[in-house]
């Protein structure tokens, strides 16, 4: 673990979850919680997660909840838990509660048809096997491509959506293996304020991802908890704490468990 923030005491972090009767754990999960494959489908978990994430939902005090690019119901499957956490799929436009509860945020009708005209685009060009369709958005993946191919998607991408989108409300965001165009008012940053709307101003809490929709939802906490960087090489972050993942992943949320329990 490297301490990226003078703000970050690890000592007095976890001392202050154990003292707290709630605490809150904000989790992304791909590259986080589950390394990326090629295959999308096969993400589950690095091992060791699903016992510690079973420990944290059980232990009362803790509030679990991932908040994750994926669509809710592709992402319950690969989290592969008996007793679910909180979930908010793509980027927060859903919202699935603890207790099962289910809620989508509905989009304008103009959004709607930047979406299907962007799905038109991809089959039209033979891209159709690459682009992934989900409430909020549409994302293009070359994770496992071959370089070349990769680079072509992303040059076509780029280029048309650049200059021919004609859509307000719809931006085209980098992740992690791809591109997406989404909802603009559609964010990690909304779901995390929402959060903590949810919670009293000294609840101790903290934030775990990865890539560039993280750093809005680090921008949001706005000094309220602690941001942990969680990928296998460190680059320019708002994060207080980088942890390399599985092994220092790990070893936080057994700092959180030991603090709970």
């Amino acid at each position: 673990m490297q301490i990226l923030s003078p703000r970050f005491d690890r000592s007095t972090f976890f001392t202050s979850v154990s003292e707290s009767a709630k605490s809150l754990l904000l989790l992304d999960y791909d590259g986080t919680l589950a390394p990326f494959r090629p295959e999308r489908t096969q993400a589950v978990p690095y091992e060791g997660v699903r016992e510690r994430l079973t420990r944290l939902i059980a232990s009362k005090n803790t509030r679990v909840v991932i908040v994750s690019g994926r669509w809710t119901k592709d992402l319950i499957p690969l989290i592969g838990l008996d007793k679910l956490p909180e979930i908010w799929g793509c980027h927060g436009a859903e919202r699935l509660s603890a207790d099962g509860a289910y809620s989508i945020t509905p989009l304008p009708e103009h959004v709607v048809a930047g979406l299907v005209a962007a799905e038109d685009w991809a089959r039209a060009e033979g891209l159709e096997s690459y682009c992934e369709r989900k409430p909020i958005s549409v994302a293009f993946h070359w994770r496992g491509l071959p370089a070349a191919t990769a680079e072509d998607i992303k040059r076509r991408v780029t280029i048309h959506f650049s200059h021919a989108v004609g859509t307000p409300s719809l931006e085209l965001k980098n992740f992690d293996g791809g591109l997406e165009l989404k909802y603009t008012d559609i964010t990690k940053a909304r779901a995390v304020r929402s959060l903590l709307g949810e919670v009293s101003d000294n609840t101790p809490l903290a934030y775990l991802g990865d890539d560039m929709t993280d750093e809005d939802a680090f921008a949001a906490l706005d000094g309220r908890g602690v941001r942990v960087l969680v990928r296998k090489e460190l680059r320019p972050t708002a994060a207080d704490l980088w942890i390399v993942p599985p092994t220092e992943l790990l070893e936080f949320l057994d700092d959180w468990l030991g603090a709970t329990e």
